[in-house]
């Protein structure tokens, strides 16, 4: 029997979806692209969005794979967070039947100082320890800022030395933007990452004018700006090794997500990765 892990969807793109036509149809246009699982993230948890995941969930047959919860809120970001709200978030959990919780990132204001980082570390795998008597994993996402370094190591290095029962949720395109390989990470990762956020990454066109030519400043901003979030298969990053690593990682879901599609509809998008993950030989994952 062949090994093989299972690509699903993160709804990050898709809040906008969810906002115009419900949380019930979108998963409905989730399942007409062939996906089966879906990742719960930047959608208001209200009871009615809920239910409504809930219902399309078991209509759908879609695992919903896991939800999106912060440790903490950010500052001048209220809303929902695991030591605020843990009641709520655990039973949200166990309506949708799953059984991951994935924190998006920690507040930047706490980035920087190693102190602040430490304790915050502390505080997910207790937290991390805490979930695991409800039979739920926590798992910590990663975006390039992760790749400063404390004294010579990563800061994600540092969290991954400094737990033992915090997961990760590697993010490949962030992985590539701060400045290291995602296949030597994942690796690096391998028992600790159960999650994979898969998008490529894209140098996008310098689209010049005149006055851009002229102010040194505008022309800076554009030139090291043109890093762009991609469809699979239209950037630059090796998705079939970095499905092999996953996959002898112990990586169960390949979620994939583009945090700007750029003016394209996201479920577009959405298709245009399914169609080049089959073409690369992975459509037995979607099932």
């Amino acid at each position: 029997m062949t090994i093989k892990g299972k690509i699903g969807v993160q709804m990050f793109n898709l809040k906008n979806k969810v906002a115009e036509i419900g949380a019930y149809e979108t998963m409905r246009k989730i399942k007409e692209l062939g996906y089966n699982y879906a990742e719960v993230t930047q959608i208001p948890m209200t009871s009615e969005n809920v239910s409504e995941l809930k219902r399309a969930s078991k209509d759908f047959d879609i695992k919903i794979t896991s939800i999106s919860a912060p440790l903490d809120t950010m500052p001048g970001m209220p809303g929902e967070s695991l030591k605020s709200h843990f009641e709520k978030i655990v039973n949200d959990c166990k309506a949708l039947d799953c059984k991951f919780i994935r924190i998006g990132m920690m507040p930047v204001n706490l980035m920087g100082h190693k102190e602040k980082v430490m304790t915050y570390i502390q505080d997910a795998e207790a937290m991390a320890n805490k979930l695991a008597e409800y039979g739920i994993e926590l798992y910590y996402h990663n975006h390039h800022i992760e790749f400063e370094k404390y004294d010579g190591a990563c800061l994600l290095d540092i969290m991954k030395d400094n737990t033992s029962k915090l997961g990760y949720e590697l993010d490949v395109h962030w992985i590539q933007r701060g400045g290291q390989n995602p296949v030597e990470v994942i690796k690096r990762f391998a028992g600790r990452v159960s999650l994979i956020h898969l998008k490529d990454y894209r140098i996008g066109h310098m689209d010049l004018t005149e006055e851009d030519m002229s102010d040194h400043t505008k022309f800076n901003q554009k030139f090291t700006n043109i890093i762009e979030f991609a469809e699979l298969g239209e950037g630059n990053l090796n998705i079939t090794e970095i499905m092999k690593a996953g996959l002898e990682s112990g990586v169960q879901y390949f979620l994939v997500e583009q945090d700007d599609t750029y003016g394209r509809d996201p479920f577009d998008c959405l298709e245009i990765s399914a169609n080049y993950l089959r073409e690369q030989g992975y459509a037995e994952w979607f099932n």
